[in-house]
Parts: C-alpha cells; sequence; structure tokens
C-alpha cells in the first residue's frame, strides 16, 4: 500500500536490489551501473556488497563500539578512487595508470585497477567528486533519507494502535509509510483499517451548508413561547405579550421594499366577506390605535389623542387619513414599528403592576366592551391574524401561537359566540330562538370540537346568552382543526365553505358559523 508504482523504498531500506543496476539507492559518478551514466575517469565502477539498515541509516557500528572508525570525506585535490577504505597494498599506485573497465573477482588488490572486494562491507557511500562535503560527517544520500520506522521498526502492537490515527489522516508522514509498510504483511491489520476506513466515511456524511429556512422561525417560536417573563405578568396577558413580541421577531429584519408590500385585510361584515387593501406599515399602524384603545383605558397615552373615536374601524380609518404613508408608502416606513412596540411593553408593564383587580376593568370598543384580561387576548388574537396576513404578502412562512395560548383564544370566541348570535338575531340575520329558558337553565346547546394541540370541547348556548350550555341538550356539533377556526374567526373564508364536519340540525349549525365569522373586523 505504498500508493506508487516504483521500487518500494523500504526494500531499499533493508538493502534488497529491486532489478540489476539499482545498486544501493545511491548511484553517482563511478558508482552507478547504469551504462547510460558516465564512468569514473579514475578507473571502473565498484558494486558495492549488500548494505544493511544500520549502514544506510548512517549508524556505524565501528563509531559506536570502538571498532572500524568512520572513513574521512574525500578532499578537494582527492577523488573518491584515491581514498581506500582500508589499508591499501600499496600507496604509490595510480587509479589512472590502469584504463581497463572491467576488475577481476577475487584477484587482490591492483593499484590500477582500485581496491578490489573486502572482506568487510564499505561503511560510507561516496558523494559525488563535484560537490564534496566540507564537513567531517558522512555525505547525505542523494534520495530520501530512510524513514525512522525503517531504521527503527515498530513493533506490532505499536502499529495497530496508530491505525485509528491512519484511517482518520492523523499521522506524521513517518508514521503513514511504516503503518502501510506493515499492511502490506499484515493480513489482520490490513482488514481492521479496512473498517476504520469505512467507519470514517461514515463521520463525514454529505449535507448542504444552507441553514433550513424554518429554523430561525421554529427557534424564535420556542423561545419566545416557553420564555419566562422578566417582570410579574397575569396570565391572561401572556398571549398578547408573546404574540406581539413573534410578530416584532417578523418585522425586525424586514427592508424597507418589504415595509412598503401591500397587504389585504379581510373581515367579515355580518353578510359578506370584505376587505382593504394596505402595507405591512399599515396594518402595524392599525394594531397600535386599537391598542390604544386599552392605553386609554388603562390612563396611558393614546396615540390617536384624547378625541379619538373608540371604534376599532373609525380609529383605524382616522389614523390611515392622517398618516397616508402607513397605507401608501409615503414617508419612513418602519417608523410605527418601534411606537407600536413601546406601546405594547407600556401595557404589559402597568397590568404587572396594577394588581388583581385591574382584571376586571371593562374596556369599551364602541358599540360593546371587553373585560381587560378577554381584551387582551383580543389583542392577542388580532396579532397571530394580521402577523399572517404579512407573513402572505411578503412570502414568509409563520406557525400557529404556543397550545396554551392558541386555547385561551378560542375560549374567547366561544365564550362571545352566544352573544354574537344574539345580535344577529336583532338584525334579522338569525333564525329566532327555538325553546327559551330562564336564565341559568340548560337550554340547546351546539358542541363546538376544534383539533390540533391548541383545541378541545366548547359547548354553545343556541337561544339565549343567559342560558347554560349542556352537553345533555346538543343538538349539533361543527368539528373542525385550528387552521379551520382561524381561517373562520379571521373572516378569510366564507361560513358556508368553512372545512368544518358537520351533523345534526342544520339552522342551528349555519347560525354559529356565521356568527363565528362576524367576530372579526378591521
Amino acid at each position: 500500500m505504498t500508493g506508487h508504482g516504483g521500487p518500494d523504498p523500504y526494500d531499499d531500506a533493508y538493502g534488497e536490489s529491486s532489478g540489476p543496476g539499482d545498486g544501493d539507492g545511491r548511484d553517482g559518478p563511478g558508482r552507478g551501473s547504469d551504462p547510460g551514466l558516465p564512468s569514473h575517469p579514475a578507473g571502473p565502477p565498484r558494486i558495492p556488497p549488500p548494505r544493511s539498515a544500520a549502514e544506510d541509516s548512517g549508524h556505524w557500528p565501528g563509531a559506536l563500539d570502538g571498532g572500524i572508525p568512520a572513513p574521512r570525506p574525500p578532499t578537494a585535490d582527492e577523488t573518491p578512487a584515491e581514498r581506500t577504505p582500508g589499508p591499501a597494498p600499496e600507496p604509490s599506485a595510480k587509479p589512472a595508470a590502469n584504463p581497463e573497465p572491467e576488475p577481476v573477482p577475487g584477484a587482490g588488490p591492483e593499484p590500477a585497477q582500485g581496491p578490489g572486494p573486502d572482506p568487510e562491507p564499505d561503511p560510507e557511500p561516496e558523494p559525488p567528486v563535484s560537490a564534496p562535503l566540507p564537513a567531517p560527517a558522512p555525505p547525505a544520500a542523494p534520495l530520501a533519507a530512510p524513514t525512522p520506522s525503517a531504521a527503527h521498526p515498530l513493533s506490532h502492537d505499536l502499529l495497530r494502535s496508530l491505525l485509528g490515527a491512519w484511517a482518520l489522516t492523523a499521522c506524521s508522514p513517518d508514521e503513514t509509510a511504516a503503518v502501510e509498510a506493515h499492511l502490506n504483511h499484515c493480513p489482520s491489520c490490513a482488514e481492521e483499517a479496512l473498517r476504520l476506513r469505512d467507519a470514517v466515511e461514515l463521520l463525514h456524511t454529505e449535507h448542504s451548508l444552507d441553514l433550513d429556512p424554518m429554523l430561525r422561525s421554529r427557534v424564535l417560536a420556542g423561545c419566545l413561547g416557553r420564555r419566562p417573563a422578566r417582570i410579574p405578568m397575569p396570565g391572561w396577558a401572556g398571549a398578547y405579550d408573546a404574540e406581539a413580541a413573534r410578530l416584532d421577531a417578523l418585522l425586525r429584519d424586514m427592508g424597507e421594499a418589504e415595509w412598503r408590500a401591500p397587504v389585504r385585510l379581510k373581515w367579515f361584515d355580518g353578510r359578506r366577506l370584505t376587505g382593504r387593501d394596505t402595507t405591512v406599515a399599515g396594518v402595524i399602524g392599525h394594531l397600535m390605535v386599537v391598542d390604544g384603545i386599552i392605553a386609554a383605558s388603562l390612563g396611558l397615552p393614546d396615540p390617536l389623542g384624547a378625541d379619538a373615536p373608540r371604534s376599532p374601524q373609525a380609529r383605524t380609518e382616522a389614523y390611515w387619513h392622517h398618516e397616508p404613508g402607513a397605507s401608501y408608502g409615503a414617508g419612513p416606513p418602519g417608523a410605527v414599528r418601534e411606537l407600536w412596540r413601546e406601546q405594547g411593553h407600556a401595557l404589559v408593564r402597568t397590568v404587572s403592576f396594577a394588581g388583581r383587580g385591574v382584571a376586571e376593568l371593562d374596556v369599551p370598543y364602541g358599540d360593546f366592551a371587553l373585560p381587560i384580561r378577554d381584551a387582551f387576548l383580543d389583542r392577542a388574537l388580532e396579532c397571530w391574524v394580521h402577523a399572517g396576513d404579512i407573513a402572505e404578502a411578503i412570502d414568509y412562512p409563520y406557525e400557529p401561537p404556543a397550545s396554551a395560548h392558541l386555547r385561551a383564544m378560542i375560549d374567547l370566541c366561544a365564550r362571545l359566540l352566544p352573544g354574537t348570535l344574539a345580535e344577529r338575531r336583532r338584525a334579522g340575520l338569525a333564525a329566532p330562538p327555538r325553546r327559551l329558558v330562564e336564565a341559568g337553565t340548560p337550554g340547546r346547546t351546539l358542541h363546538l370540537q376544534v383539533e390540533g394541540t391548541g383545541g378541545g370541547d366548547w359547548y354553545i348556548a343556541l337561544d339565549s346568552p343567559a342560558a347554560v350550555a349542556s352537553p345533555e341538550e346538543a343538538v349539533a356539533t361543527i368539528a373542525l382543526d385550528q387552521e379551520a377556526f382561524y381561517l373562520l374567526a379571521s373572516g378569510h373564508v366564507p361560513p358556508q365553505e368553512a372545512a368544518a364536519g358537520l351533523s345534526g340540525d342544520t339552522e342551528a349549525i349555519r347560525d354559529v358559523l356565521f356568527a363565528a365569522a362576524s367576530l372579526s373586523r378591521l
């Protein structure tokens, strides 16, 4: 597993020749056996005997144990052939006097041909004549130096312990070479290495670097729906606080073009669906001026002044008339967000420090009034509805409220249905009551079933708001999921087209569906 097609460097390191003419891997002038290389002028090429690993790595036995001393390098005026590794038989001999290219094997040393085969191996490779080394240390080999694993072979246990790092490409080059050389001779380690390499591939699964577009919404919904309040706050104000914060998070990163995006507000006016075109800034202005009704009831400043009308629709029309930029795109579109958010914080702080008595304070809405605890739930529902309108206009996802808050909003609608149904009867828009009963006694009832995380079962008195709804008196059932409830109560679909399961008295079902849609308003 060396990864190349040439001779294995570990074969050279242990002194094994990969073929004729390879020698010891240090071919140079006067040393190689390749006929294409020029021979040294001082004599024929000399082929040394095989060398041990210690010699190739530069660790000379003689230098360590007092044996053969390490030879010196040739001087500048001395050729490699003039220097003999042992005692020269005839010092006066001249290597250039004998031009014959081939030495006679087994013959004694001849001055003309250089030294013959010595009984001991030549302890040092000779550097090229053209580049003698000035230092007394042995010259470096022209090829890559042998790895430490070749000079000091690693044990099987140590190499096996390196397999994990090798599979993760965390080994040093020397360790990598030693491990791969070991894998060629150890089937058990090679099998383990393959398993580890396959396991590493499972750790690097391919996936997109783009974030999930729903990630931000889910994180915000989880944080804003579950975060603890920093100040004591009534439970009935929690839904408004959370929904206003969720809507504010949707608005926070919007640019000017998105603030001017057209938005179609829809509601059911009691007879048919109607609507009004505005912008994102216009929607936030509408929420701000309707919240001003609660602010005025708590003694806080009214954004429209002391003489502002009390009807939500009249207040909205007055704001759009005096602030045309909120509806048609002139002026700074995002400035209204800070005013609306600051007012919302003031509302929550005021009711938090006001004590329990504030929960029963009435908030006038023109032709009707709500206790302040229900007014806060009504504003939470409006934030959810209009946040959905804005998200649809800018093509952004928006999730339903937290289950506890959603259930509180549905409960408010269910409690308002008997009174709304009575108002429609007085206006001639609903069938007359079938059976009048005394106040506080059970009467005809409709079973409203909402499916989903915030759903449940509610029972609606049909003939009089003063009657008591009872499951035993149920004459009809309406079943719908939370999305269908949202569309119905917000006036976004006609009542007769609401996706609901129906059973029982059809007249009672029709009256309740139209009454639920009539809860919507501008």
